[in-house]
């Protein structure tokens, strides 16, 4: 009985073994691609055999997606959590500056103008106007970018999908949601509250330097009402005719100017009062150019020649002598008629003449110049030809005056301004460094005798 069992069992394995045999049934393990779910066809490639269904190959896409935009979320999170660090860091920096100006108060006016001369935000404007500006547009920028990250941030991807397949957003949870609200609101806070401290600060500024403005426009109101003062103290002489005019040096610039034009004319005196040493020669006293003539009268001493007297650029030479460096008085009279002209010297008559160019009448419109000889109408000076020394009470008639008129102006007992020139402060302008002075030339010619 127990061998027909003992046989019974080793036909029924036998013939399991050989059935196995014959199908060559076996278990093959293949490698799952990382990411994919246990349980998926794969073949030995690694490539899926075959799909599940349509829906779960567009849920596979959209948690793909889903997961690409959690990246680029995550990096703009950490793109504004930069701005924030940045915008904290000049915040702090604002801060900063703002304790300072604070104990510069307590050091006074001028140490509080210095330290708002700093540029106390490194990479923001020194303007005050518009650093709140810069800030502004900062804050209103840096609001949206949050903003538009909460909208984004509040939303996370989920698994679940819709009857269509489209995956489904959940909110986050309302702490989380809170958090960033809070964050948002006390950034927004704290860049109004350093807005509000620079609009003061800037109030400030203004107030002060409208302030610091005005004081100096008092100032500078007061320096121009000194200088005018002082330039009128030394014009204002004791009689608009007590005055002189310097002409140091020899040079083609320094030189006076008479503002008066000459009307045509038939006959003229002109006296003056010269004190020169210069040698050789005392240069040009004076000269007056018309267009087309820069030699209409010349009054020269020029190298070792006598005085000249030159009328439409003919000459005469004069017997004159006034280079002994003292104060003497001379006239000039000359007409048309038979072109005659007298020199006088002290109120005396030194020289006469005629035939310097008769019948010719002084052209009107010319220019009167102290001190140089004009080659053109106005300018181009010779520095050879420049008078050096004193001169004053430069007159001129428009006929010939009497000799007794002559000496009552040289021993100072007439007073008789030229009724064509007269020499008065407001006809008389100097440049180069020619100056006026105060002088009473009876009195210092008196001192001098």
């Amino acid at each position: 009985m127990l061998t027909l069992v003992f046989g019974l069992l080793y036909l029924v394995s036998g013939r399991t073994v050989s059935s196995q045999d014959v199908t060559g049934s076996r278990f093959v393990c293949n490698a799952i691609p990382p990411g994919a779910e246990p349980g998926c066809g794969y073949g030995p490639t690694g490539n899926r055999v075959q799909s599940s269904s349509p829906v779960e190959d567009e849920l596979r896409n959209t948690i793909i997606q889903l997961r690409e935009t959690i990246l680029q979320q995550k990096e703009t999170i950490v793109s504004q959590q930069g701005t924030i660090k940045e915008l904290n860091s000049k915040l702090a920096r604002c801060e900063a500056s703002a304790d300072e100006m604070a104990q510069g108060k307590s050091r006074g006016q001028g140490s509080r103008r210095k330290e708002y001369g700093k540029n106390t935000m490194g990479d923001l404007p020194r303007d005050p106007g518009e650093t709140i500006d810069q800030l502004g547009k900062t804050m209103q920028t840096l609001k949206g970018r949050l903003e538009n990250l909460e909208q984004q941030s509040l939303r996370l991807p989920s698994t679940n999908s819709s009857a269509g397949g489209a995956s489904a957003l959940t909110p986050l949870p309302p702490e989380l949601r809170e958090l960033l609200r809070q964050r948002l609101g006390a950034l927004e806070t704290q860049l109004l509250r350093k807005v509000a401290e620079l609009e003061e600060e800037k109030s400030q500024l203004y107030n002060e330097t409208a302030a610091h403005r005005q004081r100096t426009e008092t100032a500078l109101n007061s320096l121009m009402e000194r200088i005018a003062e002082l330039e009128k103290s030394n014009n204002a002489f004791k009689s608009p005719e007590d005055f002189k005019v310097s002409l140091p040096l020899r040079t083609n610039y320094l030189y006076g100017r008479i503002k008066k034009s000459l009307p045509e004319m038939y006959a003229f005196t002109v006296c003056m009062w010269l004190k020169s040493s210069a040698s050789p020669g005392i240069g040009t006293p004076f000269s007056y150019g018309v267009p087309g003539q820069a030699n209409e009268i010349v009054l020269i001493e020029w190298g070792n020649n006598p005085i000249e007297l030159l009328v439409n650029d003919k000459v005469a030479q004069l017997p004159l002598s006034v280079s002994d460096g003292r104060w003497h008085h001379i006239c000039i009279t000359w007409t048309t008629r038979d072109g005659f002209w007298e020199a006088y010297q002290d109120g005396e008559r030194l020289g006469t003449g005629d035939n310097l160019a008769p019948w010719h009448p002084i052209k009107p419109g010319g220019v009167i110049i102290l001190g140089q000889e004009q080659d053109i109408v106005g300018g181009r000076f010779d520095a050879t030809q420049a008078f050096v020394g004193e001169l004053s009470q430069f007159n001129m008639w428009d006929r010939v005056l009497r000799p007794v008129d002559i000496m009552g102006l040289a021993n100072c007992s007439a007073y008789m301004p030229g009724n064509v020139v007269p020499w008065i402060d407001a006809n008389v302008e100097v440049f180069g460094g020619a100056s006026k002075a105060a002088l009473e030339i009876c009195e210092d010619r008196a001192f001098d005798s």
